[in-house]
């Protein structure tokens, strides 16, 4: 006598359409719907939490860039005095200091205007 596979299928359908749940019409309750959109959720989750590294990583230069050339410096110039300055903060952390301490930014351009006055 052939088995069937009914009590696995079952709980398979039932992952499915729990990792369905919050999806509209037909993508949470039809099955061949609800499979095909929770395969496309997961290549975008996974696409996408590269993008964010990217994505993250621009806003803080734009931010960057924007806080130096409010004081007369350009993003390129700030970055390469930072490393000759030996100065290792990060852009995350820099972008950070940049939006809410104003005064240590001033600060640490000012280590950077300083050492490419040196260099120059």
């Amino acid at each position: 006598m052939r088995t069937t596979k009914g009590a696995a299928r079952n709980r398979a359908k039932n992952r499915l359409f729990k990792k369905a749940k919050g999806y509209r019409g037909g993508r949470r309750h039809l099955l061949r719907s609800a499979k095909e959109t929770v395969v496309r959720a997961g290549a975008y989750a996974f696409r996408d939490r590269r993008v964010r590294k990217r994505d993250f990583r621009k806003l803080w230069i734009i931010r960057i860039n924007a806080a130096v050339r409010e004081r007369g410096l350009r993003y390129s110039e700030f970055i390469h005095g930072l490393k000759a300055a030996k100065i290792e903060l990060d852009r995350k952390i820099l972008a950070d200091i940049a939006v809410r301490d104003p005064e240590a930014f001033d600060q640490i351009v000012a280590a950077v205007q300083e050492t490419l006055a040196a260099s120059a």
